[in-house]
C-alpha cells in the first residue's frame, strides 16, 4: 500500500485541525449564558486538537509547500470552514460582501501558488 500524497496528507490535517479551530473560536457564541471562563476552558480543550493535526500539517507540508504556500492554504481552508460553519451552526447568512472579500482573498491565493516566468 502506498501513502497518501503529501498534498492530500496536509490539506486534510489543515482542513481537520480548522473544523476544531473555528469551533474552538466561534462555538461558544451559541452558549451566551455560559461563564466566560468556562467558554475560555473549554475553547482551549477543542483548540488542543486543533494543534494535534495543524502541527504535523505543517510539518509534512513544509518542502513540498512553502511557508507562505501553507499559510495560503490555511486561510483558504479557514474561511471555507468558516463560511459553511456561520451558515449552518450560527445561522448567520453570507452576504454579497462576504462572498466578494472571499473572492478577492481567493484571488491573492492564485498569485501566491502562480509560478511567474
Amino acid at each position: 500500500m502506498t501513502a497518501l500524497p503529501i498534498p492530500v496528507v496536509t490539506i486534510g490535517l489543515l482542513l481537520a485541525s480548522n473544523v476544531f479551530m473555528t469551533f474552538a473560536w466561534y462555538g461558544h457564541l451559541k452558549f451566551k449564558e455560559s461563564a466566560v471562563i468556562t467558554v475560555i476552558l473549554v475553547s482551549w480543550g477543542i483548540a488542543f486538537f486543533e494543534y494535534v493535526l495543524q502541527v504535523p500539517a505543517n510539518r509534512i507540508g513544509h518542502g513540498y509547500f512553502s511557508a507562505a504556500e501553507l499559510k495560503t492554504i490555511q486561510e483558504v481552508i479557514t474561511l471555507s470552514v468558516f463560511a459553511v460553519f456561520s451558515v449552518f451552526y450560527l445561522k448567520e447568512p453570507l452576504m454579497w460582501n462576504h462572498l466578494l472579500g472571499f473572492a478577492f482573498i481567493a484571488l491573492g491565493a492564485f498569485f501566491i501558488f502562480h509560478k511567474w516566468a
